[in-house]
């Protein structure tokens, strides 16, 4: 009864036409509006990439300026957001709160119902300087920690860091977090990225786009492996095993190892080569690099036996951790940088609208199926 061939999880499937981001699995190219992400990576940052995404182009100096004084407006949360962050049971996630919270701050934005296309840029950015305020005022009200004002001198990665810790980031840890922020911008159409083009598709409103893909990031199959990346080596440390011993029990014990393959790379994922880099150098530079050789020595080990490569979570959960920040809070800091491109692909969703509506390959009962009177069954 198949009206089409189904391809399971919509593999292959072309959704729709995009000028963001592309991507070529074979040769391990990721790219945002047509530059290379490792030219990015190297010599732009989160507030130009950004704009980039947005507009399609990247900004002159002065459309530079403009921009980033447009996100330190935008890094204010209404009172009320603070009371509900503080309202929270004790033992929630970062992630269910970030996802609650996101949709509550449409109750509060001056532009609310509102989908023209200047009133989504606004949103946008209010909506990323907020997710980072979330994130950060989160962590340390759940610590019990006073919440720290942005400082308008430093960059959006300075800024997240300095709010998160309460201490003026070193020039290596903000460029690191920079640098991440990047790599992890846009992604085409992944699952939360679909999940946020599907709604803004109902013509429903930005926030709520939003609040669905941070829905669908919550999953472990989408976001969570660099957490459980971090399990590993954490519990590998406890014990004193050897990193390729553990690695190899697993193997045998027939659990994942997270942090390798992807559904889209047939070759190295490009922001593993710079998550690579940035986990040694800040290992090096913070004397401490055994979760850097750990993850290395894994690495090595699962691409000889497995044919298997790194992908972007393997590194960010080293990484991370050396900056000092909590396994919990991985998933929510994809958030803080995706935003730019959820938003990106909301602002495109709604310029040139068209609802989402796929079919399904049906498997069931043959139709015409009886219908049995109930006295009968």
């Amino acid at each position: 009864m198949a009206t089409a061939v189904a391809t399971k999880g919509l593999e292959g499937i072309v959704a729709t036409t995009s000028s963001i981001c592309w991507i070529d699995g074979d040769a391990g190219v990721l790219a945002y509006r047509g530059i290379d992400i490792h030219k990015l990576a190297e010599q732009s940052n989160f507030e130009e990439t950004t704009y980039l995404l947005w507009n399609g182009r990247l900004p002159k100096g002065a459309e530079l300026d403009a921009f980033r004084e447009e996100l330190a407006k935008a890094r204010v949360l209404d009172p009320k957001i603070i009371e509900l962050l503080r309202s929270f049971p004790k033992d929630v996630t970062p992630m269910e709160v970030l996802r609650t919270a996101v949709s509550a701050l449409s109750c509060y934005d001056p532009d609310e119902g509102d989908n023209s296309h200047d009133a989504n840029l606004r949103k946008s950015f209010r909506l990323t300087s907020q997710i980072a305020m979330l994130v950060a005022d989160y962590d340390r009200i759940r610590k019990g920690k006073p919440l720290v004002d942005a400082d308008p001198s430093l960059s959006h990665a300075g800024n997240f860091l300095w709010m998160l810790n309460s201490e003026k980031p070193s020039e290596t840890a903000t460029r690191t977090m920079d640098i991440a922020l990047i790599l992890h911008a846009d992604h085409e159409l992944n699952a939360s990225t679909f999940a946020a083009r599907v709604i803004a598709a109902t013509l429903s409103d930005i926030h709520s786009a939003i609040t669905g893909a941070i829905g669908a990031l919550k999953g472990p199959l989408h976001g969570g492996a660099n957490e459980a990346v971090m399990h590993m080596l954490f519990e590998i440390d406890k014990k004193g095993e050897d990193a390729v011993e553990h690695v190899k029990a697993m193997l045998a014990a027939k659990k994942k190892i997270s942090g390798f393959g992807h559904r889209v790379y047939h070759t190295e994922d490009p922001r593993a080569t710079h998550l690579r880099r940035m986990s040694e150098a800040l290992g090096k530079s913070a004397n401490k690099t055994k979760w850097f050789d750990m993850s290395r020595a894994i690495e090595q080990y699962i691409n000889a036996e497995k044919k298997l490569n790194a992908n972007v979570d393997f590194y960010s959960a080293s990484t991370y951790t050396t900056l000092g920040i909590d396994i919990d809070l991985f998933t929510p800091i994809f958030a803080v940088s995706r935003i730019a491109g959820w938003a990106a692909h909301v602002i495109e969703q709604h310029d040139d609208n068209r609802l989402i509506r796929p079919r399904a390959d049906y498997i069931g009962t043959e139709y015409p199926a009886e219908y049995t009177p109930l006295e009968k069954r």
